[in-house]
C-alpha cells in the first residue's frame, strides 16, 4: 500500500474511533463505528491474496452485522425515550441488544468465531491493530452503558469467554491464533468486572494493550508465525528469545510481572461482591492460557531445536526493522508490578 493512501486510511480508522470516544449522542457513535469498520478493511488486505481477502470478508460481515444490531438497539430506545443520549436507556431490551452488538464487535463468546479466522488470514501488522486498537471503540462503550446493562448476561458471556479463549489456545500452532484466543480471554476478564468496577476495566485493556503490542512487534522482529519458526529464536536473536519468554509469562499473568496485576485487582473486586466462586472459576480457567504460554516460552527459550548451520550462532545482518517502540513497552508489560498502588491512584 502507497504511503499517502495507507495514511489516509489510518487516519480514518483513528478519527473514527475518537469520535466513538468524545461522542454522547448514539448517531455519532454509530457514524464513528462504521467509519472504523471501512476504513480498517483496506488495512487487512494490505497484502492481497485470497487469504486476506476471505478474512476481511468474514471482518466486514460480522461488524456489519454488529451494527445493524447496535442500531435497532438504539431505534428501540429512541422510541421508548425520544432521546439519542448515551447515558439514559431504561429499556432491557436495548441494553441487551446493545450488549450483544457489541459483544460480537469485540469477540467476546458467543460470537467468537470471526476473532481467530480473521487474525490468521491477515498480515502479523494489521492483527496487530485488530487486536489492540480496535478493542478501545466497543469497550469504551460498555464503559459508558455499564450501570444499564444485565449483569447475568454479561457474567455468562465473560465465562464462556475465559473458557473459550482458555481451551481454544491449547491445540494451536499458529502464533496468530494463540494470540486470537488469548485476546478472547482477556476480553473475558474485562468483561467480568464491568459491572462492579468499570474503571478496572480500563486498567485492564491498557495493559493487555500493552502486552500485545510487545508481543506482536517481537513476533514481526523475528518474522515468525508459527511455533516451529519461533523455536528457532535462540539461534539467530538470543536477546529476543528471552524477552519473549518474559512477555508470554506477563500475558499469562504470572506474579512478579505486569499482567498480574489486572488478574489480581479483578480477582479482588469479585471476591468483594460474593464473587468468589466466579474469582476461582476464572483463576483456574487463566491456568489454560497459561500452559500454552508456557508451551511457547518452552520452545522458544528453553529449548534448543535442531537448527539448520553448525555454528552455534547465525551470522547477524543489521536489522532494518524499526524498534523504537519495543524497549518501553517491554518494560511496561514486564515491570509495572511494583508500582500497583500508583497505579491503582491513578485508575
Amino acid at each position: 500500500m502507497k504511503p499517502p493512501i495507507l495514511a489516509v486510511v489510518m487516519s480514518t480508522v483513528i478519527s473514527g474511533t475518537i469520535m466513538v470516544l468524545i461522542s454522547s449522542h448514539w448517531l455519532t457513535i454509530w457514524i464513528g463505528f462504521e467509519m472504523n469498520m471501512l476504513a480498517i478493511i483496506p488495512i487487512l488486505m494490505k497484502k492481497f491474496n485470497p487469504r486476506a481477502m476471505e478474512a476481511s470478508t468474514k471482518y466486514f460481515l460480522t461488524q456489519a452485522t454488529a451494527s445493524m444490531l447496535l442500531m435497532l438497539g438504539i431505534i428501540i430506545n429512541l422510541l421508548l425515550t425520544g432521546q439519542w443520549t448515551v447515558l439514559n436507556m431504561p429499556s432491557p431490551i436495548a441494553s441487551n441488544m446493545m450488549t450483544a452488538a457489541l459483544a460480537m464487535k469485540l469477540g467476546l463468546s458467543p460470537f467468537h468465531f470471526w476473532v481467530p479466522e480473521v487474525t490468521q488470514g491477515v498480515p502479523m501488522s494489521s492483527g496487530m491493530i485488530l487486536l489492540t486498537w480496535q478493542k478501545i471503540a466497543p469497550l469504551s462503550i460498555l464503559y459508558q452503558i455499564a450501570p444499564s446493562m444485565n449483569p447475568n448476561l454479561l457474567m455468562a458471556m465473560a465465562i464462556m469467554s475465559v473458557l473459550v479463549g482458555g481451551w481454544g489456545g491449547l491445540n494451536q500452532t499458529q502464533l496468530r491464533k494463540i494470540l486470537a484466543y488469548s485476546s478472547i480471554a482477556h476480553m473475558g476478564w474485562m468483561i467480568a468486572v464491568t459491572t462492579y468496577n468499570p474503571t478496572l476495566m480500563l486498567l485492564n485493556l491498557t495493559i493487555y494493550i500493552t502486552m500485545t503490542l510487545g508481543t506482536f512487534m517481537l513476533f514481526m522482529l523475528n518474522s515468525s508465525t508459527t511455533t516451529l519458526s519461533l523455536s528457532h529464536t535462540w539461534n539467530k536473536l538470543p536477546l529476543i528469545a528471552s524477552l519473549i519468554l518474559m512477555t508470554m509469562l506477563s500475558l499469562g499473568g504470572l506474579p512478579p510481572l505486569s499482567g498480574f496485576i489486572p488478574k489480581w485487582m479483578i480477582i479482588h473486586e469479585l471476591t468483594k461482591n460474593d464473587m468468589a466462586i466466579m474469582a476461582t472459576f476464572m483463576a483456574m480457567t487463566a491456568l489454560l492460557n497459561l500452559y500454552f504460554y508456557m508451551r511457547l516460552t518452552y520452545a522458544t527459550a528453553l529449548t534448543m531445536f535442531p537448527s539448520t548451520n553448525i555454528m552455534k550462532m547465525k551470522w547477524q545482518f543489521e536489522s532494518t526493522k524499526n524498534t523504537t517502540l519495543l524497549p518501553p513497552l517491554i518494560m511496561i508489560s514486564t515491570m509495572l508490578l511494583p508500582l500497583t498502588p500508583m497505579v491503582l491512584t491513578l485508575f
